[in-house]
């Protein structure tokens, strides 16, 4: 402990390192604000799942075996993911710079209180499409922008359990919505279009609320303003000493970066996010669990669950009752992960996961075969299955994507390398909502799961050549994580980790050392993979 350092100083210092939860309330405010931004996605997402019950009849989009209609209710149900990967993502850096995290956000939430209202007034499908259409920019700026501004308010020591916050109310969206979903499947045939439409009351929230949180500190020394980012800092932190090491250290990282791309535009800087190699590993990570939510399967059952329920055997008032229970089920499992993921880790958990997440998905995709020749003899297995698919997405993958990207990228690439980030992540949920009915049709329900089971598989691997482990670092010391090149990383983690993980938890040998993390090796430079 430094000696200069007041008494009040010393001791807030010390109880900062005995009680890591220890925080202002405006830290847990702004934080809390942000993530009921992400319920906006999550309530969408299961307002269209309902509606698939109901819309398709309204348009008569609903004839059986018509290639065509499937691939229009694909295209509806996919667009918002399709336009907030290509469109919303890319168009975070602008507004960014012109209007600051907050402005930002603001913005998109008055886009995303419009349009799921406007939703409930279509008269055709390709009304309803030109809506969702508008709804997926707002989507893909906003995902892009709140994990930035939390994990740039968030201390290191909790960072990974508050910017999760962001997963856990994307899983609350996604129960209320299911809530509402049942509160108003007796409306007869306004029911769809309140469903899509109730999907407004999170972003209403949040464009409220934004202004009563402090600007990013990050992003005011971005753009110059270091005095107000200092007092941004001193709201966000529980005393000044703190608040001046915390901006201090982030100011000296933040220059050291600014000489590396001065003078760089946005295109440049988009660029450095697959030439410089330390933002490339940074990418090849990000891009790898994006890829990865999407790949493991989960939103086929957040997209299709009461479609898939109802075929499996439900009625509809059944299969929107089954969907409720999967979407609770996602909001208690996620709760463990906020104490998980920074003493477990992210790359830990998702390595645990993903073989189970494989087996579920496959043997619900199994039950889905009928040989009893009773319709609806193997819901009750379907059921099972799925809710311990989501158990297991919901421990690991599903709170680390959004999390992991937000973190990894330096501070002046950080909107280009998350922007990419969401474009991965939600264009392929875009492909996965518009491929999944004619799948069904075409490989059978069974075969679809079967596909995303073996998808699974490649994901885990993917993960473990290119997601390192960022628990309990600041943003800037994840310098030293990206420094070690690819190839070295990937040698390191087969040829040490991976016999010490088999020898210490297959054959539970626990005389087994621990080998050493490969960053204790690693220097902070930019040299090439």
């Amino acid at each position: 402990m430094v000696k200069e350092l007041k008494e009040d100083e010393r001791q807030a210092l010390e109880y900062e390192r005995d009680h890591k939860w220890h925080g202002p309330k405006m830290l847990w405010y702004s934080i809390s604000l942000c993530a009921i931004g992400a319920a906006t996605q999550g309530w969408d997402q299961t307002g269209s799942n309902g509606a698939n019950l109901s819309f398709p009849q309204e348009f008569g989009l609903d004839e059986e075996n018509s290639v065509r209609d499937q691939w229009i209710v694909g295209l509806v149900n996919s667009i918002i993911f399709l336009t907030a990967g290509l469109i919303g993502a890319f168009i975070v850096d602008p507004l960014n710079h012109y209007f600051g995290r907050r402005g930002e956000i603001f913005i998109t939430a008055c886009c995303l209180t419009a349009t799921p209202i406007a939703s409930g007034f279509t008269h055709s499908w390709q009304e309803l499409f030109a809506v969702r259409f508008v709804m997926g920019i707002g989507i893909g700026a906003k995902n892009a922008t709140v994990p930035i501004y939390s994990a740039e308010m968030a201390p290191a020591r909790v960072r990974g359990a508050l910017v999760m916050f962001w997963q856990l109310w994307v899983v609350v969206g996604i129960f209320l919505g299911f809530c509402a979903n049942v509160i108003v499947k007796d409306t007869g045939n306004i029911s769809w279009r309140l469903q899509l439409g109730s999907a407004f009351i999170p972003s209403f929230l949040l464009g409220i609320g934004i202004f009563f949180c402090p600007e990013s500190p990050r992003w005011l020394m971005k753009h110059g303003k270091h005095a107000k980012g200092f007092r941004s800092m001193q709201r966000l932190r529980a005393h000044d000493i703190i608040a001046a090491r915390d901006f201090y250290y982030s100011w000296i990282i933040y220059e050291e970066e600014l000489t590396v791309a001065r003078g760089a535009g946005y295109f440049q800087r988009l660029w450095d996010c697959f030439a410089v190699p330390r933002i490339r590993r940074a990418n090849y990570g990000a891009s790898t669990v994006m890829i990865a939510q999407q790949m493991c399967g989960i939103n086929i059952i957040s997209f299709y669950s009461s479609t898939i329920f109802r075929n499996a055997g439900y009625t509809a008032v059944q299969a929107l009752y089954a969907s409720l229970g999967y979407g609770a089920i996602q909001v208690i499992a996620t709760i463990p992960t906020l104490f998980l993921i920074d003493t477990k880790g992210r790359r830990t958990l998702c390595l645990i996961t993903f073989p189970f997440m494989c087996v579920f998905l496959l043997a619900a995709g199994l039950s889905l075969l009928n040989h009893s020749g009773s319709r609806g003899a193997q819901i009750g297995p379907v059921v099972l299955f799925v809710y311990l698919f989501t158990i297991a997405y919901s421990l690991g993958e599903g709170p680390v994507a959004f999390q992991y990207s937000a973190e990894v990228f330096p501070t002046i690439q950080r909107e280009q390398g998350m922007a990419w980030a969401v474009c991965i992540n939600n264009t392929f949920a875009g492909v996965l909502g518009l491929t999944f009915p004619r799948m069904t049709n075409a490989m059978t329900p069974t075969g679809a799961f079967g596909f995303y089971a073996g998808l699974n598989l490649i994901a885990w691997g993917m993960i473990f050549c290119f997601v390192r482990e960022t628990k309990q670092l600041t943003l800037e010391e994840l310098d030293q994580v990206f420094s070690v090149p690819t190839k070295q990383f990937i040698s390191y983690e087969t040829r040490v980790w991976l016999p010490y993980f088999f020898k210490r938890h297959i054959l539970r040998k626990k005389s087994v050392v621990k080998p050493p993390p490969i960053i204790e090796r690693a220097e902070l430079t930019f040299d090439s993979a």
